[in-house]
């Protein structure tokens, strides 16, 4: 039970990226730098992605983590890391279906 909060190297999502970029990829990380209320994954999540859209770990749940599985992608492309920001209190959100009255920032950077 001590151990249960700990990923093995199987589902460790910075080890899922050394990984992937060792296989030649070209991988985006996307953490989890700040929340407010009721938010589903704490601060420190983690999202990797790698350039065909292959994802491993959360940041959210639902449809937010396609929104940044999207970003990242770009990320990837420009090389431009960004802030992205999900709550009800935007339109955007709701698209999204982040409906759980929090908020998220999410800081999506290009690893390598």
């Amino acid at each position: 039970m001590e151990n249960s909060i700990y990923l093995d190297e199987a589902r460790d999502p910075l080890i899922i990226a050394e990984g992937w970029m060792k296989d030649g990829k070209d991988v985006a990380i996307a953490t989890v730098v700040e929340t407010w209320g009721s938010a589903p994954r704490p601060v420190g999540s983690h999202l990797v992605i790698d350039a065909d859209g292959n994802f491993h770990g959360s940041v959210s749940g639902g449809c937010v983590e396609g929104a940044v599985v999207t970003e990242a992608i770009d990320v990837i492309d420009t090389g431009k890391a960004r802030m992205l920001e999900f709550g009800v209190a935007d339109e955007t959100a709701w698209q999204v279906g982040l409906s759980c009255g929090g908020r998220i920032k999410v800081y999506v950077e290009r690893l390598g």
